[in-house]
């Protein structure tokens, strides 16, 4: 029987390692399966730009993988049972379990309620795409008005600033606040703070700084200071959580609830388990933990499959750098920042603005779905057959205790 490896999600860092895995690896003696949740590859980076009216594709998964071996699972993730081995998920047909020997846990992050009442009922949020077509649609019903409408942004970390500057320039009848917690742009420097509120005062984008939402209601927010804010799309921006999953199936996790692992992206509680992405906590050569982010998940996926390419074939681990070096913000299509970071994740003096930084922002996200899509380009032919001292797949029965039909609010990426 094949060694089989399921791969948890398909997003940047999930199809990513898939594919790659699927490149590296014999098909003698090994067999890939990736569940996830729709058909599609969803592009993360640029849904606050489908939200505000833009055409984004959506390649389908089935084309992604094609030519690889790979089997797609179109289905929810709804528990995990790692001591069995055991994924159980659930799709259109009922669902069912799956066997893994190796599992790559890649499901992602989703927006963050952060505990504020109303989050959920009344705020709109950029994390996943049908949220996103669900934003544009409320917002072509206030341009169809004619009449203007208020759009308030809630949280100006990068995906804060990057909706409410790509909504403002797209939909510039819709008036847009930007609500942060304390001063606008404190993570940059200077001069690249200073770019940012020119962007803002350029698009018509009105900064409410030093300012906490206490609740999201039908009409606006509340706020700490017992003042309220009107707006007629409230957008929230608030942060990222992981999916429960690991932790309620017992693999260890940090305060964060991001699975922990080793220097090769292993779990440190069960070693048949590998995280990427989002998802994990990945502790970057300066000793930091990696941000949630398009690049975290290259260096991790990357690191993931030299993991689990050595293991399997009985060579040595390859190590690849876990490094953050620099943030990139669009500011609407011809504008943006990157800014540098040093090894303390303090933004550095230097940095780029304007057209130019737009077009790296551009060229960075093409460059990250052309990778993706075609996760086999420019790597080795040779498929390694994997060394004796990895077995072969062996079944193992659930724990009579564990409930796979149990709910979970678990979807993969």
């Amino acid at each position: 029987m094949k060694h089989r490896i399921v791969v948890l999600g398909a997003g940047y860092a999930g199809a990513y390692t898939a594919g790659n895995l699927a490149r590296r690896l014999s098909p003698a003696d090994t067999g890939i399966t990736v569940v996830n949740a729709v058909p599609e590859f969803v592009q993360r980076l640029r849904l606050h730009r489908l939200a505000a009216g833009g055409e984004i594709a959506a390649p389908r998964l089935a084309d992604v993988f094609a030519g690889t071996g790979i089997r797609l699972r179109v289905a929810r993730v709804t528990a995990l049972a790692p001591e069995s081995r055991i994924v159980a998920v659930a799709d259109a047909d009922g669902g069912g379990l799956l066997h893994y020997d190796t599992l790559v846990y890649a499901l992602g992050s989703r927006v963050a309620h952060r505990g504020v009442p109303g989050v959920a009922e009344h705020a709109f949020h950029v994390t996943a795409r049908p949220a996103a077509l669900r934003l544009r649609d409320r917002l072509d019903g206030l341009d169809s008005k004619g009449e203007g409408g208020a759009v308030l942004v809630v949280g100006d970390g990068l995906t804060g600033i990057e909706t409410a500057t790509e909504i403002a320039e797209a939909r510039p009848g819709l008036s847009v606040t930007l609500v942060a917690r304390g001063e606008l742009g404190a993570r940059l420097s200077p001069g690249a703070r200073a770019h940012l509120r020119r962007a803002c005062d350029r698009l018509g984008i009105a900064v409410r700084e030093h300012t906490r939402v206490e609740a999201v209601e039908a009409a606006g927010v509340r706020c700490a200071d017992g003042t309220a804010v009107a707006s007629d799309v409230t957008v929230w921006t608030g942060g990222f959580a992981v999916d429960p999953l690991a932790a309620a199936a017992g693999l260890e996790v940090t305060d964060t609830g991001q699975l922990a692992v080793d220097r090769t992206m292993r779990s440190v509680s069960h070693p048949d388990v590998y995280g990427v992405g989002d998802s994990v906590c990945a502790i970057g050569d300066n000793g930091r933990p990696l941000p949630m982010s398009c690049g975290s998940a290259g260096h991790t996926g990357r690191q993931a499959i030299g993991a689990i390419v050595g293991h399997l074939t009985g060579r040595e681990v390859a190590y690849t750098k876990l490094v953050h070096t620099f943030n990139h913000i669009s500011l609407g299509r011809r504008d943006g920042i990157l800014q540098p970071v040093d090894d303390a994740a303090e933004a550095r003096r230097g940095y780029v603005a304007g057209r130019t930084a737009a077009r790296v922002k551009a060229a960075i996200v093409r460059g990250s779905l052309w990778g993706t899509l075609h996760p086999t380009y420019g790597l080795p032919k040779r498929r390694r057959r994997l060394a004796a001292a990895a077995g072969r797949a062996t079944e193992t029965a659930p724990d009579p205790s564990w409930d796979a039909t149990a709910e979970n609010p678990s979807v993969a990426a």
